[in-house]
């Protein structure tokens, strides 16, 4: 069985970037994963600080896809890496939603998002599903830690 999630307010809502378990990374605290994916677009400036200050998830993501910011050079061939980071960041620190990712045992994980054709599966399903691919991981990482 597949387990789609896509809203924070559904089953399996802790796997949206925009579920409210916070966390503390790279010495500050994040109020959500999205707040820290969308603020890591401009590590080393002023942006960063704005982002992760922002009320809320949606309106992190609003800013952090604002063009007017100066996105990092590499932010392309990083931003997989960033978004694990958060997302293990996420899982590691709340036994709660731990246990729920860890429960979906080697089920296939989709972000049924209908317009995100990376992150998501897409509106015809044809997308990267990469978040979802990278809570596997995590799930993956998760049980590896678990064990030791």
């Amino acid at each position: 069985m597949t387990i789609y999630f896509y809203t924070a307010r559904e089953q399996y809502g802790c796997f949206s970037n925009f579920s409210l378990h916070g966390f503390m990374l790279d010495d500050l605290y994040w109020y959500t994963s999205e707040h820290y994916f969308q603020a890591q677009k401009f590590a080393g400036t002023f942006h960063l600080e704005q982002i992760r200050l922002a009320i809320t998830p949606k309106e992190a993501a609003k800013m952090g896809r604002e063009r007017k910011r100066p996105l990092r050079h590499d932010w392309e061939s990083v931003k997989d890496s960033v978004m694990k980071k958060a997302v293990l960041r996420k899982f590691a620190t709340h036994a709660d939603i731990r246990e729920i990712l860890l429960s979906t045992a080697n089920e296939e994980i989709v972000e049924n998002s209908p317009i995100d054709y990376y992150w998501g599966c897409g509106a015809d399903g044809s997308g990267k599903n990469m978040l979802g691919v990278i809570l596997m991981e995590v799930r993956e990482l998760l049980r590896t830690i678990d064990k030791t």
